[in-house]
């Protein structure tokens, strides 16, 4: 006798937010305890990027989180020990040490490759590794040089050697120093319980999957793909042996198609996909008020952003100045769970300069300006000047709001 579908979890537009914001660790009392390590395993995945203008993005994760957490003390938590590695996951990431089993089919896939961007010299990637077996953790530098010109894509032999061994998995990026890329041979630093490709692709891709529903919440097929930059095949091949569930959700209205095209009874129906504990009681607790990297995983896929919090951003990095909308590295502000503005900063001397803020009303300006006023205290600012707010009628009341919380 064929057994009946069970029903749909139903959730409102309110409560996919709610179950969003406590996956990513923005609803509730942060575990202090348990620090910047604690972020990045509750996170799966933190994203690295060149750009610093408060400060890094992998240091404004957990600042955004926990507060003011200090910067030394995130480098140290990250790289200390084998507690994590870099890798390709939704881009350039740091990742705990735990997932690296799960990365096995993308190294495999990284092995069979048939082309790469940059010829790799006879003997050069066993030169690499020899050296590195003999002198222990080296930079591009240390190797021999990272560039034959000082053109940013003209890698040495030796640049294309190691970074290719990287991504192999022979080698690991055990720290950033300077910016640049530490690294060592994987069986020194990746423990040996978990030195294995034993996985299989299927069962990679699977837990990859629930790992990105338990730290999304709730997310569409799109969503939980991005996090890690699976195919949606890749996805769709094991989500339904997961461990996550479909739900619908009020206003997300695309189904989501079943394993390998295959005719799945209540499941055809599902917006999206949830991390079942994450059903099961209505997320409570305080919510952070504070600025958001671009890179933040809360934020970082853009369509989901504006899906949950109908705000509509983009990083403008790359965009010629004259075209730029809301500035160069403009940083939404979080308060009471909505995204109610975003500021472009930068800091001179020890003033922390608001390039340009805009504003959803009135209401978000106590919030702007404490997260402002506590982002300037954690990098050692004594100032904020704002130069442009989109809204003019709101710049007095901001400035007021900010000399007020300044005392």
């Amino acid at each position: 006798m064929t057994s009946l579908p069970r029903p749909l979890a139903e959730l409102s537009a309110d409560e996919a937010r709610r179950i969003a914001l406590r996956a990513q660790g923005f609803l509730g009392a942060p575990d202090r305890r348990s620090g910047v390590r604690g972020v990045l395993r509750h996170l799966g995945a933190v994203q690295l990027d060149t750009i610093s203008v408060l400060a890094r993005s992998h240091e404004l994760v957990p600042y955004a989180r926990l507060g003011a957490v200090g910067r030394k003390t995130v480098d140290s938590a990250y790289w200390t020990g084998t507690h994590a590695f870099e890798y390709w996951s939704h881009a350039a990431c740091i990742l705990p040490v735990e997932e690296w089993p799960h990365f096995a089919f993308r190294r495999r896939a990284y092995r069979s490759r048939p082309h790469w961007n940059h010829d790799l010299p006879d003997g050069t990637y066993d030169q690499v590794i020899k050296q590195l077996r003999a002198e222990g953790p080296l930079t591009a530098t240390d190797l021999g040089g990272a560039k034959k010109t000082s053109e940013w894509w003209d890698w040495s032999g030796t640049k294309v050697a190691v970074e290719r061994a990287l991504m192999y998995g022979e080698v690991v990026c055990t720290e950033r120093r300077g910016w640049k890329r530490v690294y060592d041979l994987a069986e020194r630093a990746i423990p040996d319980e978990l030195l294995h490709d034993e996985l299989d692709d299927a069962e990679c891709l699977r837990r990859l999957v629930r790992l990105a529903g338990q730290s999304l919440g709730v997310g569409t097929r799109a969503d939980i793909a991005d996090y890690h930059r699976l195919k949606g095949e890749q996805v769709d091949a094991v989500i339904a042996d997961s461990g996550l569930v479909p739900v619908k959700v009020e206003g997300w209205g695309k189904p989501v198609q079943g394993r390998s095209g295959a005719s799945q009874a209540g499941r055809a129906a599902a917006d999206a996909w949830a991390d079942p504990a994450a059903l099961e009681a209505a997320p409570r607790g305080r919510h952070r008020t504070t600025l958001l990297s671009p890179f933040d995983s809360l934020i970082w896929e853009r369509a989901r952003t504006e899906r949950i919090f109908g705000f509509t951003h983009r990083l403008e990095a790359y965009t010629p100045k004259p075209k730029r909308v809301y500035g160069y590295f403009a940083m939404p502000v979080l308060a009471g769970g909505r995204l109610v503005g975003r500021v472009d900063p930068a800091r001179e001397g020890r003033t922390l300069v608001a390039k340009q803020v805009g504003l959803d009303g009135p209401k978000a300006v106590p919030a702007v300006a404490q997260a402002l006023v506590e982002a300037a205290s954690w990098v050692d600012c004594t100032d904020v000047r704002v130069e442009r707010v989109d809204s003019p009628e709101l710049r007095e009341p901001l400035t007021l709001e900010l000399a007020r919380a300044l005392g």
